[in-house]
């Protein structure tokens, strides 16, 4: 059975293994570039995005992960694993980050602000409905999350979470963000579908 490996750097790497565990598929932590080479896919989780990004910077990963993506491999990310992904982030800490890229889009890495604006909202998904089965409408859970801000002709959107215009969530004197009407959900669509 094909390895699924979970970057395992710092944040829910435990809960995103024992998750694979319970639909009865084999994680495997990596943490060593050359651990990619035992594993078709791979899961980005969420964390603290600038500790994983100084430690994979510290393990040599970001050559070999960035390889992984670019070979066209499947690869997931949850929050911090989302920031990794994005072609573009804004809303940095000073200095920035490194990022992986792939994912054609930009993303705004704390847009929801601190951990007491978290929320929840209902989100309709009718492609994934159609495609998958079940309802049209999903529960999303924003807690201290990334916000898609735009993306790529490439990249297919599922659903978007309206953020009012006059209420911007986020603020910095060091970053300047754009208001919107709507933060996008987006799953890239690979060859072999979604």
């Amino acid at each position: 059975m094909a390895a699924v490996g979970v970057l395992a750097l710092q944040g829910s790497f435990n809960e995103h293994i024992a998750a694979l565990a319970r639909l009865g598929v084999k994680g495997m932590e990596i943490r060593k570039p050359e651990q990619l080479q035992n594993v078709t896919s791979l899961i980005i989780p969420g964390g603290e995005s600038t500790t994983m990004a100084k430690l994979a910077e510290f393990h040599n990963l970001f050559p070999a992960l960035r390889e992984f993506v670019q070979m066209g491999k499947p690869v997931w990310g949850t929050c911090a694993g989302l920031i990794f992904l994005a072609n573009k982030a804004i809303g940095q800490k000073t200095g920035g980050q490194e990022l992986v890229g792939g994912l054609d889009c930009t993303v705004h890495r704390n847009y929801f602000g601190s951990q007491i604006q978290s929320f929840e909202a209902e989100l309709t998904v009718p492609e994934l409905a159609c495609k998958e089965g079940g309802p049209e409408t999903f529960r999303g859970v924003f807690i201290r999350a990334p916000a898609i801000l735009e993306v790529g002709p490439g990249v297919d959107v599922l659903a978007e979470c309206p953020v009012p215009s006059t209420n911007v969530l986020y603020s910095s004197s060091a970053v300047q963000i754009q208001e919107v009407d709507f933060v996008l959900i987006l799953w890239k669509q690979c060859e072999s579908g979604y």
